[in-house]
């Protein structure tokens, strides 16, 4: 009798063909020239007689930002909803509705203010780099277009490649952008000898985009849900993981977490004291339940995911004992890693499940107890 095969199948291939990538790159290309006619038509009657500062006030910078958010937003869900039609991308017909505008409503709007960040910071770095510098019309149209244009670009192309992965790091970038932005251009120097929150209190752009990113953020969590749902499905199917349930457990907990941490934005301090603290309390909970369970339910990831999940809970633990009682750091520094230690963890989450989904499984040996 012959023996059986322990070899895992070859993972099938979700590249899309030449030919599909070529129009995907024409189709981007228009879209960049479409961002940056339309905003070159605005900034034109914007600049209309003037000299402006690149960045300070009404000037060159905050345009192309807007155009560069308004665009992304339109362009990303564009993209995104055409998306669905190439390789690999075919399971979001069966989305519902909902869940299918949520996707794409959180999937741009990141793309869309990542895009924002970057102009933002590229005028900001010119206005320093060349001081007291002013420019005419034309200057200023021709920027505004040429980053409306290349950023509409890049984001028709990434929202048409959305993998697990890629989303991965999208929130990690997002997160880790916005919340500098808002440190940076924050009015109170302070803020950090209070806590992490005091940056969401203020009547300012900083607030606002600190309160807007933590919204975004978490629907972007619960985004990941379905694609989480997904990757583990197939696990269990491909005989990896050891539990029908995982995929719905971990699921509802991605669910929670985001819905936790779009409630911390929706409620500052200002706003509400109980929602805004029981919204993070519940959010770390729910995540520091998700690590201490998941050699249960995660049964079958490497044994090597599993120390990183109890790494995760000796930082962690150890970040809360440096805060109180030794003293070591104030609040906000215990904040800022339990923040870092999130988004990390779900990065790394997620790279494990697609690696796993992608090869078939670890060799036995490699699992966990």
């Amino acid at each position: 009798m012959p023996a059986a095969t322990t070899a895992a199948p070859a993972a099938e291939s979700h590249e899309a063909p030449p030919q599909r990538r070529v129009a995907v790159e024409t189709e981007a290309l228009v879209a960049g020239a479409i961002a940056a006619a339309a905003s070159g038509i605005v900034a034109a009657f914007i600049f209309a007689g003037g000299l402006w500062p690149l960045w300070g006030g009404l000037s060159v910078g905050i345009v192309a930002a807007v155009a560069v958010l308004v665009a992304g937003i339109a362009l990303g869900a564009t993209g995104y909803w055409r998306a669905r039609n190439l390789p690999g991308q075919e399971w979001r017909h069966t989305l519902r509705p909902w869940k299918f505008t949520i996707d794409i409503a959180t999937v741009s709007a990141v793309h869309a203010i990542i895009a924002a960040i970057l102009s933002v910071t590229t005028f900001v770095l010119l206005q320093r780099s060349f001081e007291g510098l002013v420019v005419d019309a034309w200057v200023g149209t021709g920027a505004t277009a040429a980053a409306a244009g290349l950023l509409g670009y890049w984001t028709y192309l990434s929202v048409s490649s959305i993998t697990t992965n890629k989303l991965a790091t999208l929130l990690v970038v997002f997160m880790a952008t916005s919340t500098l932005a808002s440190m940076a251009t924050s009015q109170d120097p302070q803020w950090w000898e209070y806590h992490f929150s005091q940056l969401g209190i203020s009547d300012d752009f900083s607030s606002s985009l600190f309160n807007l990113a933590l919204i975004i953020a978490g629907a972007f969590v619960t985004t990941f849900a379905i694609y989480v749902d997904r990757d583990l499905s197939t696990l269990v199917r491909q005989g990896v993981l050891a539990h029908a349930w995982a995929p719905r457990i971990v699921s509802i907990v991605f669910i929670v977490m985001g819905v936790m941490l779009a409630c911390v934005g929706l409620f500052p301090l200002n706003v509400s004291i109980l929602l805004h603290n029981s919204s993070a309390i519940g959010m770390s909970l729910s995540f520091l339940g998700l690590l201490i369970s998941s050699p249960w339910v995660l049964r079958g990831m490497p044994r090597r995911f599993f120390v990183f999940c109890g790494v995760s809970i000796a930082v962690l633990l150890g970040g809360a004992l440096l805060f109180e009682p030794v003293g070591y750091w104030n609040l906000t520094a215990f904040e800022l890693l339990a923040f870092s230690l999130i988004f990390g963890w779900i990065a790394v989450f997620i790279r494990f499940v697609d690696a796993l989904a992608a090869t078939g499984g670890v060799p036995a040996e490699d699992y966990a107890v």
